[in-house]
């Protein structure tokens, strides 16, 4: 990625969003891209890899003690279902599962029939559980999880005093953005402190310059902070739910 960049952005005309491409049309990101002109690439700065069901096996978890699952990610319910497969352990049709937001749960009827008895959503966050988790916390709960884990969820479960465990089932790993070297854009889209380590792994000499950094959530915008760089658009807040209308908004800014 070029280190030396123009010196005053007067329009955003290139995007960089460090996630896959979205297969849906509906994107909000094709709706900015129709609206502004804009040239808006995907490129993964991380991916994930399952941990072997024989490595699973080493954390000493038996999946038939939890009657309650734990679901923060789409990642995480993949990996529950396909490590239950790996150890031929059949899912009792009578767990619970909550769910973090309602599109992890929707999700979630890739593997399970949707019952309202038997999934708990949050509307924002798994918080919004507290009630639920507490009807039930005689009972034991699962958390699926990549190697890294941010502290908010274990935080407010040791707050709520439920039985839990944490059950690693996947790895966060770096990917190679070699093909990025030579190329530059307006905007670097982050979702994750993973994608800030990716970029400054990949890039040791990376100067931000007048790029724009765009960053989705506190640990993100923390993790921008730390590596010296600045959260130029900051997602997201009260009056702005979504990482599509913060960039959005700023471009709005530069055209007033």
């Amino acid at each position: 990625m070029k280190l030396e960049y123009k010196s005053e952005i007067m329009k955003i005309n290139s995007i960089l969003v460090s996630q896959p491409e979205p297969v849906n049309d509906n994107s909000p990101y094709n709706r900015l891209k129709s609206k502004y002109g804009l040239k808006i690439y995907y490129k993964p700065f991380i991916h994930v890899e399952g941990i072997s069901a024989n490595k699973v096996r080493l954390q000493k978890i038996n999946l038939i003690d939890f009657q309650n699952i734990i679901l923060t990610s789409r990642n995480a319910v993949d990996h529950y279902f396909r490590i239950s497969k790996e150890m031929r352990f059949k899912v009792p049709g009578s767990t619970k599962y909550f769910c973090q937001s309602e599109a992890i749960a929707f999700y979630l009827q890739k593997y399970v029939v949707y019952r309202k008895r038997k999934i708990y959503v949050g509307k924002k966050s798994i918080n919004d559980l507290e009630q639920i988790f507490e009807k039930f916390n005689t009972e034991n709960y699962l958390l699926p999880t990549s190697d890294k884990l941010k502290s908010d969820v274990p935080n407010f479960l040791n707050k709520i005093e439920i039985n839990w465990k944490r059950i690693q089932l996947y790895r966060t790993i770096i990917s190679d953005l070699s093909d990025l070297r030579d190329v530059s854009y307006d905007i670097l889209v982050f979702f994750s402190p993973s994608g800030i380590d990716s970029l400054m792994k990949n890039f040791p000499g990376f100067v931000q310059n007048k790029t724009l950094i765009a960053a989705f959530g506190k640990f993100t915008i923390d993790a921008v902070k730390n590596a010296n760089l600045i959260p130029n658009i900051q997602a997201p807040t009260k009056e702005i739910p979504s990482m599509t209308m913060a960039i959005e908004k700023y471009i709005e800014n530069l055209k007033s």
